[in-house]
């Protein structure tokens, strides 16, 4: 025996040969498979006997040995397992590629270096012991600059997990629960007219709630109340309301009051907007930077590969000679595809089919290096804009929101902007990337099917990319002769101050070509007796002033054109001609509107619509459906059904598919 190894061992000095992988797995599992099948036909009695013998003493550590003489099978296996064993471990030095050099350190835009660190928000985010061992990474990460720490990988919430956890699960095996991060927010409150009578807010055209809660409802699972944004359900359908004449008036104000369904003392008032529809000849041409998120936590079939066939239905919409490009980061930036014109379409697609999701979350470097490089190719009078594909969970380098919007709020003075389309859920951060579209002069949409990336980006891609007026805001001065109370539903994170509405320095919300734009205030009667607030002491009722006696309010629209920094004005005053006398009467599309405003108030607790339920909401949009070309009023009504056997809490998945028993 002793010369067989001394020839086995002067053969591998001589020679070293450099097997595959392939060739070694196979070893290495012919090896292990010789041991299993030894253990499984080993009888009762041999293990018997071996137990006995080892508790005689230390000579059993030499039973093996001697085992060998008396098994001549048993010792032919073992032999042979060894041999495969060391032979892999001596050359496996030598197949291994060198590493990497090493990168220089990253540098963010903001003057602090992006350190690989932190694979989860916290700490306390990791998942056990790391094991002595990379071979549970392998296929997981795209690189080695992007992959954890050692023996550990990322979940798909981007959470680091135990490799033996996922092993064992058969892929990757957490799934996080509640992580998901929105703006907490009250809703807005009842306003007493004669002390507040102006209302002042920037418009807002992003649909990203109504897509995230309808995502929670298909799985039968209730929204989260924060992540409900009301004016975002409202907006996220379309309205015939009345079109612009112009595109120097770049929209026309619709204006209705009907009874509020949930209480008919009360009375809505509906204001509707419609953007200019451009000319599809006029179309300006597009620099457009697709900044892509490729870290561990885009690994889900909802995140990564849902976001490359979105941007591909992008694609389609623009023309040959705008050009393209694509950032990608992970736990380092870089350019994946230089600037392209769309002509060279399959080159694109190439670019975006090779994008795979590992590592870290370098989110400030990679918008940094995106803005660099639409800079670069600025196209004067033309559309150049950032579109930041992610689902917000920036982990590594600058993570403060504060910092990010920023450095995104100055960056839209050189005439980029910033778009945000939201991937995945349970650690989805909608809080990150609300910020980083409203200060980047752009717009939040959520993707949660393929459906919802036809509609946002392909029937809806003007009303995206192309703007038509910017900084818009809405002020309505009240009359308290005829409105003693009113409450502005939803807008509660676009709230402005009075004095702002007339600054041309206070950012507000922008209108892309063909967007519809709805708001709903519930308001009070004068002597309708129907008054939340109590009426104070010493305050004398507010006199009535014949001049305006018909009048109900004031509103007023501030714009500007994308080209212009002074602002300009539309007025319109709302009196008794726009009211309605009943709900029937009123116009359809202020009847849906005010279905799917009672809808969001349901979901985010129901606080001033009394006993008012589904069912009523369902009957309401139902009667108001009209024409529905592509269903969507069909799917809202199916999730108001939904809604009422939700669960308030999504359930943890069985343990054999988290993390084991």
């Amino acid at each position: 025996m002793n010369d067989e190894i001394e020839r086995l061992q002067s053969a591998l000095r001589a020679n070293r040969p450099s097997p595959s992988a392939e060739v070694q797995e196979r070893a290495l599992a012919a090896a292990l498979a010789a041991f299993d099948d030894h253990h499984r036909t080993r009888s009762k009695d041999a293990v018997q006997a071996e137990y006995d013998n080892r508790r005689r003493g230390v000579w059993w550590l030499f039973l093996p040995v001697s085992n060998w003489w008396s098994r001549p099978a048993f010792a032919s296996a073992i032999t042979l397992g060894l041999a495969a064993v060391l032979f892999v471990a001596y050359l496996r030095p030598f197949t291994q590629p060198p590493p990497p050099f090493p990168a220089p350190p990253l540098r963010s835009g903001f003057g602090a270096s992006i350190q690989e660190q932190d694979w989860g928000e916290e700490q306390d985010d990791w998942q056990g012991e790391p094991p002595d061992t990379l071979s549970s990474l392998t296929g997981v990460f795209t690189s080695e600059e992007s992959a954890p720490p050692l023996g550990l990988r990322a979940a798909p919430g981007g959470r680091a997990m135990h490799s033996r956890t996922a092993d064992r699960a058969g892929g990757p095996a957490f799934r996080d629960q509640g992580r998901d991060r929105f703006t907490a927010f009250d809703p807005n409150p009842v306003k007493v007219t004669a002390e507040e009578p102006v209302s002042t807010f920037s418009i807002d055209v992003d649909t990203a709630s109504y897509a995230f809660m309808r995502a929670s409802l298909n799985q039968m699972v209730l929204p989260s109340q924060d992540a409900v944004r009301i004016e975002e359900l409202i907006n996220y359908f379309p309205y015939n309301y009345s079109l612009p004449d112009s595109r120097e008036a770049p929209f026309a104000a619709s204006v209705a009051v009907l009874p509020a369904p949930w209480n008919p003392t009360n009375r809505l008032l509906h204001i509707g907007i419609r953007g200019y529809t451009q000319d599809p000849g006029a179309a300006k041409q597009a620099n457009l930077v697709f900044l892509v998120d490729t870290s561990g936590s885009m690994n889900a079939p909802n995140k990564l590969p849902l976001l490359v066939n979105s941007l591909k239905l992008l694609l389609e919409t623009l023309t040959p000679q705008d050009r393209v490009a694509v950032v990608t980061y992970a736990g380092a930036a870089g350019v994946a595809l230089p600037p392209t014109p769309v002509a060279e379409k399959p080159r694109i697609h190439a670019a975006l089919d090779r994008l795979g999701a590992g590592g870290s979350t370098a989110g400030a470097e990679g918008i940094r290096q995106a803005y660099l490089l639409a800079e670069e190719h600025f196209v004067a009078d033309g559309i150049n804009r950032v579109v930041l594909a992610t689902d917000g969970d920036f982990n590594v380098g600058i993570i403060d929101p504060q910092a990010l919007t920023g450095f995104v709020s100055r960056k839209r003075n050189s005439g980029v902007y910033l778009s945000v389309l939201g991937f995945g859920m349970g650690n989805y951060n909608d809080d990150v990337m609300q910020r980083l579209a409203q200060n980047g002069n752009g717009n939040a949409v959520y993707i949660d099917s393929l459906s919802e990336a036809r509609k946002a980006l392909s029937e809806e891609a003007t009303a995206l990319l192309f703007p038509i007026a910017k900084d818009v805001k809405i002020q309505v001065e009240f009359n308290p002769a005829t409105v003693s109370e009113y409450r502005l539903i939803g807008y509660e994170t676009r709230m402005l101050r009075r004095e702002d509405f007339s600054n041309d320095q206070v950012d507000a919300g922008d209108i892309g070509a063909g967007h519809i734009v709805t708001a709903i205030y519930e308001l009070t009667p004068a002597g309708s007796g129907a008054e939340r607030t109590a009426p104070l002491r010493y305050q004398a009722a507010a006199p009535v002033d014949s001049a305006f006696k018909d009048e109900l309010a004031f509103l007023k629209i501030r714009y500007k054109l994308p080209e212009e920094e002074t602002s300009k004005l539309i007025t319109r005053p709302v009196t008794s001609a726009d009211a309605a006398t009943s709900v029937a009467a009123a116009p359809r599309e202020a009847r849906f509107a005010a279905a799917v405003a009672a809808f969001g108030q349901l979901l985010r607790g129901g606080r001033y619509i009394g006993d008012y339920d589904y069912n009523d909401v369902a009957a309401l949009a139902q009667d108001a459906r009209g024409q529905d070309p592509y269903g969507y009023r069909a799917e809202f009504i199916g999730l108001v059904k939904l809604a009422e056997s939700a669960a308030a809490l999504a359930p943890l998945p069985p343990p054999d598919t988290i993390n084991g028993p």
